[in-house]
């Protein structure tokens, strides 16, 4: 079996997008894990996916019964060890290719 590796954020923004519900306004966030494969191809896209995170694409705010909250963004991650496609982990053989496609 391959070597994985995860990594995690605890997550506080402050956003300033147009269509933010409160421009400027810091969000409480939550605790975000993701997992890779340890392997060349999981390093290169755990560089693509600090890019993403570094221009404020990894997360969005959506509203919930009201209140708006952080969550994932349009960027796939695995956030399950096992499970496969269906519950956001792995097995998944085709994740990387699409993760490197939406980067």
């Amino acid at each position: 079996a391959a070597q994985r590796s995860g990594w995690c954020l605890k997550c506080f923004l402050s956003c300033s997008k147009v269509d933010d519900p409160r421009p400027g306004q810091p969000y409480k966030g939550g605790n975000f894990c993701a997992f890779l494969p340890d392997n060349r191809e999981g390093q290169k896209t755990a560089v693509l996916l600090k890019k993403a995170f570094e221009q404020g694409l990894t997360f969005q705010i959506k509203s919930f019964n009201g209140e708006e909250r952080v969550t994932w963004g349009l960027i796939p991650h695995k956030t399950s060890w096992d499970g496969g496609k269906a519950r956001n982990g792995y097995p998944d053989a085709q994740y990387l290719r699409e993760v490197c496609t939406v980067l």
